[in-house]
Parts: structure tokens; C-alpha cells; sequence
């Protein structure tokens, strides 16, 4: 009912105005699937206006057709000169000249080699995307946040920025420094209403997770290392019936509640998503 029967009566209007998204605009890295693409569905069912980032194509078709409207797709390399910072001006230019928000999803997994393995190629891949990006995406998207004292940045790392026995070497160290890296602007932008968190996602249901599952055939994959690791992935890797698996969904939401304002005192804190996994 819009108007009440009774004038004397006071008058709340309902409203499907979502206050966690609406008239905001958020960027998010590596869009085009996996947790990416979940947390864009995600933060466009809260009614942000949202910038994809991703080097492979984005599927419209993943998305409602209402939603259109508020999503802005910019494909490139974020491991290219330049692409980061083009991405955030495109955002800026596309919504506003306003950034309120930042998910750094896109990364990429090793091939589990060790210290005594790892080529200078994988090194650099693996950290230019996990690490590098990220960085640099935070570097551009600071100034408009902190132009308005305000401002979100939510960066997905790993059970294996935690522990030494999830991945290669390459990997370990990415997600390492990238929650090294989350605690550093949260303390250095804390008055200015920023904030920065990391989650730590499990085995999920993702791009990661069948570059894992297909390694065993990939001619690069090191045996030896992944051996040593495999039983420490065999404590979630296999869940129960009742449990199941830790899907891209759940991973997404954990971050809206991050972005929200119910999380405005949580500040430069790495929040596992993986069952207790993280415990071990």
C-alpha cells in the first residue's frame, strides 16, 4: 500500500531501496567467474553499481537482465603496465567519480613447486596477480576513498597466507604478503575511514580449486611437493555429506558482511572462510 487509509496515522513508507549498496559503487577483480563473479552477483543483488575487472570474458548471461544496468565490464591483463590504474578511472568515469568499495578476487595458483624448483616464470606470474595487482589496485583506488573519508577494501587471500603447507612456494608467499599487506593499510588508513580485511577462503568450489584437482595430469605439476601437502588437503578436501564443500556464494557473502556497515569496527583482520580448516 502506498498511502495510509487513515490520514491521522503515521506514515512509513516501505521501500526496496537496499541501504548496503544503494548509490555506491564497488570494483571487483577477477569478475568473469569463481569467487569473482559470485561477489559481483552478490554485491549487485545489494544494489551497488559494479565495475568487473577480469582478463577472460564476462558471461552477461550470469547476471539478471535487471542488473545490467549497474554492472560496467572492462577486460585487460591487471599484470600489464598501466591496467590497473585504467581500471579504477574507468570505474571512476563509468559511476561517478566515486570508488566506495574494493574486492581483490583475481589471483592465479601455482604449480606447487618448492624453493628448490620454482621457475623465475612462475615466480612471476603467480606473484605479479596475487600480490603485485592487488597493490597497485589499492594504490589507485586510495585517493578517491580517502578524499571522502570513507571507504572499503576487502582482499581475498588464502588458508595458505596462514600456513606453509597448502601450496607451492610461489603461492605461499603471495598470500602471505598479501595479508601482510592488508594489515599495513589498515593501520596507515584507519583515520581516514578506510578499511581493509582479507579473507582466507578453504578448498572452494572455484577456478583454484580444479587447477588443483587437473594438476596431477599437468607435466608441470611438482609430484614430490604436492605429496607433502596432499594430506593436509585431504582434511577438507573430502567433505562429508552433511557438510559439503565451501562454495564461491558463501565465500561472497562473508565479504558483504565485510563491506557492510555491521562490520564498521572490524579493521586489518584476516577472517578464514574454510570450516576450521585454518586450525589445523
Amino acid at each position: 500500500m502506498l498511502y495510509n487509509t487513515a490520514p491521522d496515522k503515521l506514515f512509513i513508507p516501505q521501500t526496496a531501496v537496499d541501504p548496503l549498496g544503494f548509490g555506491k559503487v564497488a570494483i571487483v577483480t577477477g569478475c568473469a567467474s569463481g569467487i569473482g563473479l559470485a561477489v559481483t552477483q552478490v554485491l549487485l543483488a545489494h544494489q551497488f553499481q559494479v565495475c568487473g575487472l577480469d582478463v577472460a570474458e564476462f558471461d552477461y548471461q550470469l547476471l539478471r537482465e535487471a542488473d545490467h544496468g549497474r554492472f560496467h565490464f572492462h577486460r585487460g591483463d591487471l599484470t600489464a603496465p598501466g591496467v590497473c590504474e585504467e581500471g579504477v578511472r574507468i570505474a571512476a568515469h563509468a559511476f561517478g567519480s566515486r570508488v566506495d568499495v574494493l574486492v581483490n578476487v583475481a589471483g592465479m595458483m601455482d604449480n606447487f613447486h618448492s624453493a628448490d624448483g620454482v621457475s623465475d616464470d612462475i615466480w612471476d606470474k603467480v606473484v605479479a596477480i596475487n600480490l603485485t595487482a592487488p597493490v597497485k589496485m589499492m594504490r589507485s583506488v586510495l585517493p578517491f576513498m580517502k578524499a571522502k573519508k570513507d571507504g572499503v577494501i576487502v582482499n581475498v587471500a588464502s588458508t595458505a597466507g596462514m600456513s606453509g603447507a597448502i601450496a607451492g612456494i610461489a603461492y605461499t608467499s603471495s598470500k602471505h604478503g598479501l595479508i601482510g599487506a592488508t594489515k599495513n593499510v589498515a593501520w596507515r588508513f584507519r583515520n581516514d575511514g578506510i578499511r581493509c580485511n582479507a579473507v582466507l577462503p578453504g578448498a572452494v568450489d572455484s577456478g583454484v580449486g580444479k587447477t588443483i584437482a587437473a594438476g596431477r595430469n599437468n607435466e608441470l605439476w611438482d609430484s614430490e611437493a604436492f605429496a607433502e601437502i596432499e594430506p593436509v588437503h585431504a582434511l577438507q578436501a573430502r567433505p562429508s555429506e552433511s557438510t559439503g564443500s565451501i562454495t564461491a556464494h558463501e565465500v561472497a557473502k562473508t565479504i558483504a558482511f565485510l563491506v557492510s556497515d555491521q562490520a564498521r569496527t572490524i579493521n586489518g583482520v584476516s577472517l578464514p572462510v574454510d570450516k576450521a580448516w585454518g586450525v589445523v
